[in-house]
């Protein structure tokens, strides 16, 4: 947890910058650097629930859910043992 909200700090001060240095205007700056992570929160959710659907689409029918490969996004039958 603690490597998390070390790069949320980063990102949200990497964002401030990038946005002070273009705009110069520290409430514009301000309001990006919250306002941005937010709506990819949002974003985020939606692709996820998109991804799922997707990955279930493409899943092979075996009839068992206990065999669908685990949520990381690599395909079960390249792995080898």
């Amino acid at each position: 947890m603690a490597k998390t909200l070390t790069f949320g700090i980063m990102h949200l001060g990497i964002a401030f910058s990038v946005t002070y240095a273009l705009t110069g205007s520290l409430a514009v700056s301000g309001a990006v650097t919250f306002i941005e992570p937010a709506i990819n929160t949002v974003a985020h959710y939606f692709f996820d629930k998109y991804w799922d659907k997707r990955k279930h689409r493409h899943a092979p029918a075996t009839g068992d859910s206990a065999a669908a490969p685990a949520g990381n996004g690599a395909d079960a039958s390249l792995v080898s043992a």
